[in-house]
């Protein structure tokens, strides 16, 4: 048998064999080649699934993707394609993520619903929003869209439910809406919740005046109501135009603590809105009122209820219905007309429309113009007081 040469058992120790280096190089090779056609996979499969693209008028890439049925399209806010496709993967790996990989058959709203009454019982909510979103459902569970699968309603399907009653009682049904499916999108049942368009509400027009006062209370009189029955309605209207507080969040609430009989103020402690916290002032008739109404007592509900769960009163929706129909006056005239009354009337008399702004716990002066109801008379009379004087000068 031959023997190998020395050269050769001297590469074979250090491995500097010709043969075994190339062998080593190949397979070095071999692997990053594997690598790079991974890598490259990968990337194509990327741009696969994510568009890249840039707008005529605008400097950044944009992406453009679709999960699950729904379209994914916005700017990356990158001016390079490199780090413009990263920020387009982060956004396709978090919307995949947010998705259910083993999506279960999809709810129809009836169904959903039990699940969301539940919450709505549950969870910290003022009553006032229990009741609204409870009336937005009885109003829903009356359309086709009961029937509808939640990942199916669309904004489109909501534009086109025929909803009774004015536009402030159908935008109350559409905000329930858009309250479910925002809570299906949470609960991981639907990818996105669409947008609901409200419905364009007018203003409130008309004013609970001093005609309208004396026609309700007249209308009031004609009823056949008790005596007690009579004296809490008219102390009702008078203390709406008086004070101009909200009626069932801070008026029925009114408790005898909170009345300073020597500075002839009413401490709201509560409201709607942190501006809400604040002194209205009594006038002179509502400093009376209250007085005979409270007697000897020193604490408790000024409108002390038996009846109700809350021991205050709490609403005289149907008495007022039934005296505004005694009286003839129009049904678009509510008890909230009073407060309306309340802002023009003190701010024609005042011109402060930050006093104005304060007694009535608003926060903003966009707010507070929409309780002005400046009457036609004034600007008529100022257009004829300088009709008035021009007229004479040229007499003269």
């Amino acid at each position: 048998m031959l023997e190998e040469p020395t050269c050769i058992r001297e590469w074979r120790a250090k491995g500097t064999h010709p043969f075994v280096a190339g062998e080593l190089s190949c397979s070095r090779s071999h692997i990053c080649s594997v690598q790079n056609m991974r890598v490259a996979s990968v990337r194509a499969a990327r741009r696969k699934l994510v568009k890249l693209f840039r707008k005529p008028n605008s400097k950044f890439y944009w992406y453009d993707f679709t999960v699950r049925g729904r379209r994914y399209r916005a700017s990356t806010e990158e001016t390079k394609s490199v780090r413009a496709l990263k920020i387009a993967s982060l956004k396709l790996a978090s919307v995949i993520e947010n998705t259910d990989p083993l999506p279960s058959r999809p709810t129809a709203l009836g169904d959903f619903a039990e699940r969301f009454l539940a919450w709505v019982d549950t969870a910290r909510l003022e009553e006032m929003t229990r009741k609204f979103y409870r009336n937005g459902w009885r109003l829903l569970k009356a359309t086709p869209v009961v029937e509808v699968k939640v990942n199916q309603i669309t904004g489109d399907c909501a534009e086109q439910l025929k909803l009774p009653g004015s536009a402030a009682n159908a935008n109350c049904a559409l905000r329930t809406l858009r309250r479910m499916l925002h809570k299906a999108e949470e609960w991981k049942m639907i990818g996105h919740a669409p947008k609901i368009k409200m419905i364009k509400e007018h203003g409130r027009h008309l004013r609970l005046d001093d005609e309208a006062e004396r026609k309700l209370l007249e209308g009031a009189q004609a009823c056949t109501w008790r005596r007690r029955t009579f004296e809490l309605f008219r102390d009702i209207i008078i203390l709406m135009r008086d004070t101009g507080m909200r009626n069932q969040r801070e008026l029925y609430r009114m408790r005898i603590e909170n009345l300073d009989w020597q500075n002839r103020v009413i401490f709201v402690p509560d409201s709607k809105t942190a501006e809400g916290r604040r002194l209205v002032p009594m006038s002179r008739r509502v400093g009376e009122l209250l007085r005979a109404r409270c007697g000897t007592r020193s604490e408790g509900w000024v409108f002390p209820s038996g009846r109700a769960a809350s021991g205050h009163l709490r609403s005289i929706d149907r008495l007022f219905r039934e005296a505004r129909q005694q009286a003839g006056l129009p049904r678009e005239l509510v008890l909230y007309c009073a407060r309306h009354d309340y802002g023009t009337r003190v701010l024609m008399r005042t011109g402060n429309l930050a006093a104005v702004m304060k007694t009535m716990g608003h926060r903003d002066v966009k707010t507070a113009m929409h309780y002005q109801h400046p009457e036609l008379d004034v600007v008529r009379a100022a257009l004829d007081y300088g009709a008035a004087g021009e007229t004479a000068e040229m007499r003269a």
